[in-house]
């Protein structure tokens, strides 16, 4: 490693410096990632929505929880697939293809989980106001 080079290649040495790099990845997921992108619009719709119909604090943490479980398996298949990629060089690999293949089963289960839960919050209440 020559002098010009600083890129970090030691544990961190204070929160502040991790925290830095936890942003850095939020961050490097928003501009590269267009699914993560899609989720954090459709998170925005449901808080928008549920502030909107006034949601009870226990439909708060499930809204939150099925949110940030969505994105969470968005970073895990985003790992996935950069470290298969580079494990892989690039080429094409049966082994490879299941990992990503899995992870990205992954999101969709999580999706599908808070598509439901989101329909069992807000249909009901779209209901009542539709039959008022």
């Amino acid at each position: 490693m020559g002098s010009h080079d600083n890129h970090q290649v030691t544990k961190n040495h204070h929160l502040f410096q991790a925290m830095g790099h936890a942003f850095d990845g939020i961050v490097a997921m928003l501009k590269e990632e267009r699914n993560m992108r899609f989720h954090v619009l459709a998170a925005m719709l449901a808080v928008i929505v549920g502030w909107y119909l006034r949601i009870s604090t226990t439909d708060w943490l499930w809204i939150l929880l099925v949110i940030f479980l969505v994105f969470a398996a968005e970073f895990l298949n985003t790992v996935t697939e950069a470290v298969t990629d580079l494990l892989s060089n690039h080429h094409y690999d049966i082994n490879v293809k299941k990992a990503k293949d899995v992870a990205a089963g992954g999101v969709l289960l999580a999706a599908l989980f808070a598509v439901a839960v989101g329909l069992i919050i807000f249909l009901p209440r779209f209901y009542a106001l539709i039959i008022r």
